[in-house]
């Protein structure tokens, strides 16, 4: 989610997700926990456009590294409905080219 005032905020979930047995998020396995870290990523903070790139400051994310941090994001294009950008160094390695973001409806 991106306003118009200059802030965003993402919530990425891989829809696999494991439920978690005792029904209690503080009741997790090793495994589970470890399945639900590895498919999710979340993180909030500013952005700002420079020509085509997208600047992000990061205040909070479930990565923990990213908290404090400026990122960018390249060859940035706005179609219609699509936000287009690469990552250039995504917290798993990269980069990830062509990713696509679809406005809500």
């Amino acid at each position: 989610m991106f306003d118009a005032n200059g802030h965003f905020s993402a919530a990425l979930l891989r829809a696999t997700l494991p439920k978690i047995a005792a029904n209690n998020r503080l009741q997790g396995t090793p495994d589970e926990y470890k399945a639900i870290v590895d498919g999710s990523l979340t993180f909030f903070g500013t952005y700002s456009v420079s020509g085509t790139d997208l600047n992000l400051r990061i205040e909070g994310s479930s990565y923990p590294n990213w908290v404090e941090t400026n990122q960018k994001r390249t060859n940035v294009s706005v179609s219609g409905d699509e936000l287009k950008y690469t990552q250039p160094a995504p917290s798993v390695g990269g980069p990830a080219t062509g990713v696509i973001w679809k406005r809500a409806k």
